[in-house]
């Protein structure tokens, strides 16, 4: 651990919320469809998406046929990337001839990407043609975060509104939040990233000779463009089979600090967007504070565990006698270039923001720091999160909090004006159940089933967490990956694609519910039987909610993994 380290998480964590109100303010004037310094620009080129595709922005959805535009749109999706994937070889811009994906392969990568997961059981640089990466992982990038976003709109219209039938036009919140959030920040961020050395060109890899006179395939394409939207979207996926780790992907100190902010602006924002858009400002800062704390505390102990590094490979004092801290802390997986300061914040973000992104290996981490990173992906996004479903997964939360409350004053739970019902609670827990069931659920059969076993690299506790790590990873739509696991098999494959599938969609349509039901709901003026919301008090209950909640649903999990596998390394036993 370092001064340097520690400023660094600091600065960011300055920067991030420095970023949030100005642009919540950018989004909730987007998606309230006011005017904007971008609209002279862009708005022909909404118009004419409109007109091409037979929409009318002005015409309003109810919950059920907003939910309907979401799932068709997803599902015709998976369809056409399924299909790009397989045919791969019969389309241009694959310069390097490869073949067409695997079935099953083509199968999770369409869900994972549609999914906003971003889940890669390939090698992105020789599995997928240019044409591939950038007409069917660029844009699905695009589209899932935008389809996200939308339906967190929808739920803080739900919120907002007063009996009121619907809930937003999907088709316009779509188009939006494209053409008027991801895009024009997409571009800035990718000529930045070109100009701090990112590639970004359509030639075919080329041949190098080595110093020991031997021959290497470089691998380039088009970095730049697909590496701004994997981030900025929470999809995480790299045009590179090491990610962000990858030199052209993030060359510099410098990109790999600007990939951070990029991956946390969005859904930081959206916390000062909602509160704009109800009405009272402070309630987003609340729900910001709280996801403030559960990451700082979670990147705290990731540096400090990373910082002392392994017991086991102590360096020795001048008198010979055994030190309590690795040398250098635990540099194993780790880009020098990047330290392990940038490399534990870099991994904190990622996993507390469900975009899947990382600079360093996460099977390489120590069990502590391991155990805090399934952590972040276990509470359902709540920790930022990815655009939209980071603040939906909070505001499930909320509603959890609210009634609780409720139950301990013996009234009718409230928040932001709205009751909480039993139609609420229900649609709620039916939300919060699909995540801990999916990863709970696979991962016990995958630990006893043969084709499952064979893929494990590693045995005991940590083979263990990688199972666990993997079924977390692809049901909380993050999408990164501890490693020493062979996830690109038949078994793998189709289970995962089923657990992102359950991840989202079996989430987002309970969400979509809620927000009709509380769109159709007066506004119920506070009284004094009110919990406050806006306070320390519901801050804390909150935040303790969401930790005990968690703690229940996943400490034995993570018991029989990263905590066995700490006192183990302890007692010197490593895997």
């Amino acid at each position: 651990m370092t001064f340097v380290g520690w400023l660094q998480i600091a600065l960011f964590v300055t920067i991030v919320g420095s970023l949030t109100r100005p642009l919540g303010g950018y989004l909730a004037r987007v998606y309230a469809g006011e005017r904007t310094k971008l609209q002279p620009l862009l708005r022909p080129i909404e118009i004419a998406i409109y007109r091409l595709s037979g929409v009318d922005p002005g015409v309003e959805q109810n919950w059920y046929h907003y939910a309907i535009s979401f799932l068709l749109f997803h599902a015709f999706g998976i369809l056409a990337l399924y299909a790009l994937l397989r045919l791969q070889a019969e389309f241009p811009l694959n310069p390097d001839s490869l073949p067409a994906v695997a079935p099953d392969l083509a199968l999770n990568t369409a869900v994972s990407f549609v999914t906003n997961t971003s889940w890669q059981s390939y090698g992105g640089e020789t599995t997928l043609s240019y044409a591939s990466q950038m007409a069917g992982i660029t844009v699905q990038s695009f589209l899932s975060a935008a389809s996200g976003i939308a339906v967190v709109m929808a739920l803080i219209r739900g919120f907002a509104r007063r009996r009121a039938h619907t809930v937003g036009n999907f088709w316009a919140d779509l188009t939006r939040g494209t053409l008027y959030v991801l895009l024009p920040l997409c571009v800035v961020a990718a000529v930045f990233l070109a100009a701090e050395g990112v590639p970004q060109t359509l030639a075919s890899s080329i041949s190098a000779t080595t110093l020991e006179g031997g021959t290497q395939i470089i691998a380039r394409g088009p970095v730049a463009s697909q590496e701004a939207i994997k981030l900025l979207s929470g999809d995480g996926g790299g045009f590179f089979n090491a990610n962000s780790a990858h030199p052209f992907e993030n060359p510099t100190p410098l990109t790999n600090f600007a990939e951070m902010l990029l991956i946390f602006c969005l859904g930081a924002a959206l916390t000062n967007c909602f509160g704009r858009m109800v009405g009272a400002e402070r309630e987003g800062w609340i729900l910001l504070g709280v996801m403030a704390i559960l990451f700082v505390l979670g990147v705290g102990v990731v540096y400090f565990s990373e910082g002392r590094g392994n017991p086991s490979f102590a360096a020795l004092n001048v008198d010979q006698t055994t030190s309590s801290q690795q040398a250098g802390g635990n540099m194993e997986g780790k880009e020098v270039r990047f330290g392990i300061g940038g490399s534990a914040l870099f991994a904190d973000v990622s996993t507390a923001s469900s975009d899947g992104a990382v600079d360093s290996m996460h099977d390489s981490f120590l069990p502590l720091s391991g155990g805090i990173l399934l952590a972040n992906m276990m509470v359902d996004e709540v920790i930022v999160g990815a655009p939209g479903s980071g603040l939906y997964g909070m505001l499930l939360f909320c509603i959890v909090t609210v009634f609780l409350g409720g139950l301990m004053i013996g009234r009718t739970p409230e928040y932001v004006g709205k009751k909480i019902g039993a139609p609420e609670i229900k649609m709620t827990i039916l939300a919060l159940i699909w995540v801990p069931a999916a990863i709970l659920g696979l991962t016990a059969i995958a630990c006893v089933v043969a084709p499952s076993l064979a893929d494990l690299g590693n045995a005991g506790p940590h083979g263990y967490s990688e199972i666990l790590y993997a079924f977390t990873s692809a049901a909380a739509t993050n999408g990164s990956a501890f490693a020493g696991l062979n996830a690109n098999s038949q078994f793998y494959n189709l289970t995962l694609a089923l657990a992102m599938f359950i991840g989202r969609f079996l989430v987002i349509v309970p969400v979509l519910a809620i927000a009709g039901s509380l769109a159709a709901q007066p506004i119920i003026p506070r009284s004094a039987g009110t919990l406050p919301t806006n306070g320390t008090l519901f801050f804390g209950f909150l935040l303790g909610v969401i930790v005990i909640v968690g703690g229940l649903t996943y400490l034995p999990a993570l018991v029989f993994g990263p905590v066995i596998e700490h006192f183990q390394m302890l007692g010197g036993t490593l895997y």
